[in-house]
């Protein structure tokens, strides 16, 4: 995900083709991103922090509503969604470790991998473990370390 600025309200972006802002944030309980496109998804998606009555035991909750029209009614639930849930996955999964967890990662399944194939023109990289992308160094160049705000 990369954003025309800072993590905050009106920040725009997205990730390759899927564009967003974000609509609402509480840094460290919750974010809502509303999708600008592509063309045909009406809705959001966002990540809240839910807290338990159980010490130190919190749940991170994903929720996408959204509806499609237009060539969306085929794109969403053959490219679109089998993406986004992968990277939902790989998300909950790094914040697992961001919170000093064992995480539980998700293997893409053979489909997301030829999709990001594809989309990548041939170039496209092999699944990162969230060990791996919290000692990694992003395209910025600045060491980061992911936290639930990333999420």
């Amino acid at each position: 995900m990369e954003f025309d600025r800072t993590l905050s309200v009106g920040a725009r972006g997205g990730h390759r083709p899927v564009r967003y802002f974000v609509e609402e944030y509480v840094p460290g309980e919750s974010i809502k991103f509303r999708f600008t496109a592509p063309n045909g998804f009406n809705g959001f998606h966002a990540y809240e922090r839910i807290k338990t009555s159980t010490p130190n035991t919190d749940v991170l909750r994903h929720t996408l509503e959204m509806t499609t029209h237009g060539l969306a009614v085929l794109s969403w639930p053959v490219i679109y969604r089998p993406m986004h849930d992968a990277l939902i996955e790989d998300s909950l999964a790094t914040a697992e470790a961001s919170l000093g967890q064992s995480p539980r990662v998700q293997a893409w399944s053979p489909w997301v991998r030829f999709l990001r194939w594809v989309v990548s023109g041939g170039k496209g990289r092999a699944q990162v473990t969230p060990n791996q992308r919290l000692q990694g160094t992003p395209a910025s160049g600045r060491p980061r370390s992911a936290t639930l705000d990333d999420c």
